[in-house]
């Protein structure tokens, strides 16, 4: 895979459930703005994931042969905010097919997967089946 998801495990790589926390708040920060390309992402029930418990909004779509995400998580959830921006920032700009052939679950990828509750594991299964399900239409 060439994706730059892969690269970004490099930053997880020999830490402990409690280190790779405090590197998954520090994504947090890194969540890029929306471009204003498309209609605001908060509050749009067509961009909400539905599987998750805090509120994730992604606009998913293919622009020049590339994957394109654009997300928004509220500042006051850094835990989510993290894990939506490392999606995002190991997603964007890829080939769709790499994308699509993700694993469902990216959690066990960044060794997260004992880290994180239940309902935050289910919530990025819905972040990657929300991404799959857009390529797939766009690619339609």
């Amino acid at each position: 895979m060439t994706l730059k998801l892969y690269d970004l495990v490099e930053e997880f790589e020999g830490l402990d459930d409690q280190e790779r926390l405090q590197v998954l708040v520090e994504f947090a920060e890194t969540l890029p703005e929306e471009s204003g390309k498309h209609a605001p992402l908060f509050g749009n029930e067509a961009c909400r994931v539905q599987e998750c418990q805090t509120p994730v909004f992604m606009h998913v779509g293919i622009e020049d042969g590339k994957t394109f995400i654009e997300a928004d998580v509220p500042r006051k959830s850094p835990t989510v905010r993290g894990l939506v921006s490392l999606i995002v920032e190991g997603i964007d700009q890829s080939d769709p097919q790499e994308v699509l052939e993700l694993p469902d679950d990216l959690l066990p990828v960044f060794g997260l997967e004992n880290a994180l509750g239940m309902t935050r594991q289910q919530g990025v299964r819905g972040m990657m089946a929300k991404i799959k399900h857009d390529l797939r239409s766009a690619l339609d």
